[in-house]
């Protein structure tokens, strides 16, 4: 959407086409961003304005590599920007990692957020402790969600059948992991605040964990660290006001390995308490102990997945590329997470896509002109091949009736989380 803006703000003549796989667009705002941070999702009324304009036009329910190839764009469109970001998942690398109870919170986001690709998965919270590995902001959204109750839920977007589920969770003590202090954490502050405001959960800071001498306090430079050991330090203050849940912000501690219950199952997470060394780096101490945990999240980092026909940098997971050109991809462009790894929050995408696309300008006289560059051409290309393209009007006329329903029920909007489903009520919407 952001590249399409900044295309939209240039001199030259464009019409843009946006593709996306799924029915609906926008991505990680609408199944990536929490669903109680209805603020941040509320970008989406500058991406309105960009759909309003004539010369943009999207395409979603096409799948790139199945509907249409890397050599199909190319023959209709005379550049071709990759923005599909970083939908993977790095791993821990430790024993027991694949036993039931332990998965990625990438799956877990895109679950309680109606992602299609795990809306029917079933997620059985049956666990009474769940442990998050991770010490960004992602880390922190899964566990104030696990920690949150139905009635909060309730005044968010959430997934209704995450909502029914998370109703019914027998979650009580959370533990967030970070295998290093709090001045390396990762999360913002705003995010962190939240953990005192609940209505069903205690915050439990550990005071040695966060520790910190006066002058490694004072060498503290960054304002959003040292806001954020202020705030730790005013939860380890705190005195416990029996909650029925719990979320332990646990510092200097890394999973070494998960423990079968005798059934194929996550029954404890075993973790060892970590020093820091002169480089900042966590060095295990040999001090272990076992966290009484029936569900693990992974929240180490995404990764970009390879496109069919788009070079690809494996280890880095993103396609390879000087400022967003693609290297060895004449008319090739990229921009977001799958250009330069999963950093940032959405507004950084912004200043990005700009980039990206002064260099696509800069190269218009290199490039050369497609076959068949008009909209036609491409539209009857896709219905040749079959594929039920959805229009901006198929996508509005779904989201009000999401809206709509979600107004009935005295929520934000209902989502429709399986494609089918979509599909259903974008054809019983159309004149």
């Amino acid at each position: 959407m952001y590249a399409a803006e900044a295309l939209l703000k240039q001199d030259t003549p464009v019409q843009v086409d946006i593709f996306d796989r799924l029915p609906t667009p926008y991505g990680l705002v609408r199944y990536g961003v929490a669903p109680d941070h209805l603020k941040i999702k509320s970008v989406t009324a500058v991406f309105q304005k960009i759909f309003g304009d004539e010369r943009v036009r999207f395409l979603g329910n096409v799948e790139f590599g199945k509907d249409i190839s890397a050599a199909d764009l190319g023959h209709h469109y005379d550049a071709v920007i990759y923005t599909v970001g970083a939908s993977s998942d790095r791993r821990l690398g430790i024993a027991g990692e694949d036993l039931e109870g332990s998965l990625s919170a990438t799956e877990f986001v895109a679950w309680y957020n109606g992602h299609p690709d795990a809306a029917a998965r079933e997620m059985v919270l049956h666990a009474t402790g769940a442990a998050v590995v991770g010490a960004g902001n992602v880390a922190l959204d899964v566990s104030r969600i696990l920690a949150k109750t139905a009635q909060e839920l309730h005044e968010s977007d959430i997934a209704p059948h995450a909502l029914n589920a998370l109703e019914q969770s027998h979650v009580t003590d959370i533990y967030l992991l970070s295998r290093r202090g709090p001045v390396q954490a990762k999360f913002t502050t705003k995010e962190l605040r939240e953990f005192g405001e609940l209505h069903a959960a205690d915050v439990v800071v550990n005071p040695e964990e966060i520790a910190l001498s006066d002058d490694e306090y004072a060498a503290i430079t960054d304002n959003i660290v040292r806001k954020n050991v202020d705030v730790l330090r005013e939860f380890a203050a705190r005195p416990l006001q029996g909650k029925p849940r719990r979320v332990h912000l646990r510092f200097l501690v890394s999973p070494v390995e998960l423990i079968d219950n005798g059934h194929g199952q996550v029954g404890g997470l075993k973790i060892e308490r970590n020093r820091l060394d002169k480089a900042g780096h966590a060095v295990g101490t040999g001090e272990y102990e076992v966290l009484p945990v029936q569900m693990v999240l992974r929240s180490v980092g995404y990764k970009g997945v390879a496109l069919p026909g788009v070079p690809f940098d494996e280890q880095r997971g993103v396609i390879p590329n000087d400022k967003g050109r693609v290297t060895g991809q004449v008319g090739g462009y990229t921009a977001g997470w799958i250009k330069r790894g999963p950093s940032g929050v959405v507004g950084t995408n912004k200043a990005d896509a700009v980039e990206t696309v002064a260099c696509l300008m800069a190269d218009l006289s290199k490039l050369t002109p497609a076959p068949q560059h008009t909209c036609e051409a491409i539209d009857a290309l896709l219905r040749e091949r079959g594929v039920e393209v959805v229009t901006l009007d198929d996508w509005n006329a779904l989201e009000a009736h999401e809206l709509e329903q979600g107004k009935a029920q005295g929520r934000p909007r209902h989502k429709v989380s399986h494609r089918g489903e979509m599909l259903e009520v974008i054809r019983s919407k159309r004149k």
